[in-house]
């Protein structure tokens, strides 16, 4: 197996001969356009990859923040190999109709460890994408069977105009989002996605409102009256939202960070007011922490910041998690007849065993209060940085979320292919900001790799 290198190793241009060849014969079967590099996973590990062409890149970036413990891990090998990875791998049941016999242990034993407090249950899915829209379904059932009443059954009217996609059995409702939010690309989450027109152009959508989400000044202790205000004015038009848009809205969907959008931050107490704005109208509140979960904002789940006075309703998940779902706690947003939420796979139990692995590494080492100290310091450092060069490490924010940290620059396409010319994978988002998205296992010597890798000359 390999070991992690000590530090980056460059050895041709970036990116290399044979990823240039590489994406070139992949092309013509399958769209390599947005292809960065070519991987050489069995050569890669811990917090490097190695690319095609043998150049080892410190990898802050972590497959668009989804890779927990680093490339290759034991503990996750090991997982793999096991007679139940086996089974379910090959044996890969339709897991609603004909789950294993050890369904409710790899459940219990393994997500439900770590599920976001007064959150019990869970349903599994695939991708961020498809929690998020099951998140909106339930949120839109949830509705109706209010309205409904409980016990009521559907009425021939609500059956027939369902077929036909009409009132009242295809009822108008709403999921209100924010402004640079990003849920995922399916056809639900993509209507609520805000961050760019690449993801939504050409796309029907669903005609759903979005407020806009608080653009803050960084520092954020610095500017907090200056940012009071900013939240109260946001808040101000999501209540205006609630009361005056063309149907009802059934669900508020919200990051903990916006992530894609340009690592957008809001204050505990934004959040918590919009949690009280949603309890006050009976809206089901989504909080999306595909990206934020597992750790990464030195808290296991980012919405734990906030420290609210009673929990979400529903929390998504997926990336680091290796698998994806959602939780929720009230027993009227479990669906009111079976085959609701459903599809033939509902996940996939071979993923939900390797999230088991995951989650004992995560506990067993300490890994959240590890990245919580780890992000300590690289804000710190970063803190540094930005003092000697403003003009080019602007609005460093994430002080105290781990290592979610992220800062705005002049010109990010530069700055990344600088930072990988020098052996180091960085992500960006937004308009011009770069984004750390560390994994997990990254430590302090890892910041000290090397001395050219720095961001500004």
């Amino acid at each position: 197996m390999a070991e992690e290198p000590v530090a980056p190793r460059v050895l041709t241009q970036v990116p290399g001969p044979r990823t240039l060849s590489t994406k070139k014969e992949l092309d013509p079967i399958f769209d390599s356009r947005a292809t960065q590099l070519v991987i050489d996973y069995e050569k890669s590990y811990g917090n490097y990859f190695v690319d095609a062409d043998g150049n080892a890149y410190l990898d802050v970036y972590a497959q668009i923040a989804s890779i927990p413990l680093g490339y290759n891990h034991p503990a996750l090998a090991a997982a793999v190999q096991t007679p139940k990875m086996i089974s379910a791998l090959i044996n890969r049941p339709a897991i609603g109709n004909f789950p294993s016999m050890d369904w409710l242990s790899s459940l219990e034993d393994g997500i439900l460890r770590v599920c976001p407090v007064g959150l019990k249950q869970v349903f599994t899915a695939q991708s961020g994408s498809e929690a998020n829209e099951l998140a909106f379904k339930a949120a839109f059932m949830y509705y109706r069977r209010l309205q409904r009443g409980e016990g009521v059954e559907w009425s021939d009217h609500e059956i027939k105009t369902a077929m036909t996609n009409q009132s009242p059995g295809s009822p108008e409702l709403a999921i209100l989002s924010f402004t640079n939010s990003f849920h995922g690309r399916g056809f639900g989450s993509l209507s609520a996605t805000r961050s760019k027109p690449v993801h939504k152009m050409d796309i029907p959508s669903f005609k759903w409102p979005q407020a806009p989400f608080p653009r803050l000044r960084y520092p954020l202790d610095e500017y907090e009256s200056e940012n009071a205000v900013e939240e109260d004015s946001c808040l101000q038009v999501v209540q205006h939202i609630i009361d005056t848009w063309h149907c009802p809205v059934a669900g508020v969907i919200v990051e903990p960070i916006q992530s894609e959008g340009g690592d957008n931050h809001a204050s505990s107490a934004f959040f918590g007011r919009l949690r009280a704005l949603t309890k006050k109208h009976n809206i089901i509140l989504i909080v999306d922490e595909v990206q934020t979960g597992f750790g990464a904002t030195g808290r296991f789940w980012g919405h734990e910041h906030w420290q609210l006075s009673s929990p979400p309703d529903i929390v998504t998940f997926s990336k680091k998690a290796q698998t994806a779902g959602y939780f929720f706690s009230d027993q009227m947003l479990r669906p009111d007849k079976a085959y609701r939420q459903f599809n033939t796979w509902m996940g996939d139990p071979a993923r939900v065993l390797l999230c088991k692995a995951i989650i004992d590494v995560i506990l067993n080492q300490g890994l959240v209060e590890r990245t919580a100290h780890i992000g300590d310091i690289l804000y710190g450092k970063l803190s540094e940085l930005a003092k000697k060069h403003p003009d080019k490490v602007i609005n460093l924010r994430g002080k105290g979320k781990g290592t979610y940290i992220a800062f705005d620059t002049v010109n990010s396409s530069a700055l990344l292919k600088k930072m990988r010319t020098a052996g180091i994978n960085i992500g960006s988002c937004g308009v011009d900001t770069i984004r750390l998205r560390p994994m997990l296992v990254f430590d302090e010597c890892h910041g000290k790799v090397s001395k050219s890798s720095a961001i500004a000359p």
